[in-house]
Parts: structure tokens; sequence; C-alpha cells
């Protein structure tokens, strides 16, 4: 398991992903899938969030 596999910046880079995903301007052919890559952005931001809460509070509740 690397470094990477637990770090929270990792978790943050795939939120500010999500962010991108929700930004970035589909036209032509690609605008049908719009709405599809909004859904994967909104996903990734919440499940990532998510993550990252857990990861703070069973940190908080292992340091006691």
């Amino acid at each position: 398991m690397s470094v990477l596999d637990r770090s929270p910046f990792l978790y943050f880079f795939c939120i500010l992903a999500g962010f991108a995903l929700l930004r970035v301007p589909l036209t032509g052919v690609l605008g049908t899938l719009n709405p599809l890559v909004d859904l994967i952005g909104v996903l990734a931001i919440l499940l990532f969030s998510f993550v990252l809460i857990i990861q703070g509070v069973l940190y908080l509740v292992k340091r006691r």
C-alpha cells in the first residue's frame, strides 16, 4: 500500500476533479453527455467529501 492510498490530499484532489467536471463545457456531439458528466462530478464531490469526513472522525476517535 503506497502513501497516496490513504492520503487526504488524494481525496481532496478527487473533490477538485469533481468540481472540474461540473465546470467543463461540452459542446457539439458531446453536449448530450453533459447531464451524465454533471452527475459523475456531483457524485465524486459527495463521495470523496464523505470519505474525508469519515477519516477525520476516525482519526479523532483513535487519537483519544
